[in-house]
């Protein structure tokens, strides 16, 4: 029984109606009605699993993220996380965490990952890890690829918080289901994965209605967009050269 996470989604809603938020979700038909699957997203902001949790409501499925341990540990979030039945990481013991993911997945729940394991510094895709690969071919489920765009504006690595911001739009694209079978490699899966991840968040970035209003504000953009933020390879990720 459900107690602690459908209040969570109803206060976020309230909260994106107060904002005015002009979220756009697409694909949402890819993530299955019934079953589990792992939904593995690129990673902009400290708000990203706000609004992926989000894209995954026309479904009707509640997403179990994948998180830091040290969120858990915080005594506001810590009891959030834990009765939303969260999976923390402790990256020094991470196959505890890869085991209840995976438990999680056989018994049909979606899980979601942030395979690139930090956020974006470029708003381009990073390198990812291998983990959202192999606990899908693991627990034999669908790998759903997911591109948000936008909440970086409201909060991100490096910015100062601007959570009252209003009329910010964010777009959250999900992408048709990877094949995970025991033909491919979690190596070549990976690769796929970067591959669909950079295709959506090019087409969330092209679609996206909003523009800088003025030369400051173009920290928000990619490089290659015509943006201030940092070039892949300036902060040590060439990712986006390769992709």
């Amino acid at each position: 029984m459900e107690i602690v996470y459908p209040p969570v989604v109803g206060l976020a809603k309230t909260l994106f109606r107060v904002l005015d938020l002009k979220i756009q979700v697409d694909g949402a038909h890819h993530i299955p009605a019934a079953g589990g699957a792992v939904l593995a997203s690129n990673h902009v902001s400290y708000l990203d699993f706000i609004f992926c949790g989000f894209g995954a409501q026309p479904a009707d499925r509640l997403v179990r993220f994948m998180a830091k341990k040290s969120v858990f540990d915080h005594r506001v979030s810590g009891p959030l996380m834990r009765g939303m039945r969260h999976i923390p990481v402790d990256r020094k013991a991470g196959n505890a965490a890869f085991h209840e993911a995976e438990t999680a997945l056989r018994n049909g729940e979606v899980v979601g990952v942030f395979p690139e394991a930090t956020i974006s510094e470029s708003f381009t895709v990073k390198k990812l890890k291998s983990g959202a690969a192999r606990l899908a071919q693991e627990a034999a489920v669908p790998l759903i690829p997911m591109a948000v765009w936008g909440p970086h504006r409201l909060w991100t690595k490096g910015r100062k918080k601007e959570l009252t911001k209003r009329h910010v739009p964010v777009i959250i694209k999900i992408g048709e289901p990877i094949p995970t079978g025991d033909a491919t490699t979690t190596e070549a899966t990976t690769t796929e994965l970067h591959r669909r991840l950079t295709r959506l968040l090019d087409e969330a970035q092209a679609a996206y209605p909003d523009q800088p209003s003025g030369p400051d504000d173009r920290w928000w953009l990619p490089a290659h967009l015509g943006g201030t933020a940092p070039r892949p390879e300036d902060v040590g990720d060439p990712a986006r050269l390769e992709a």
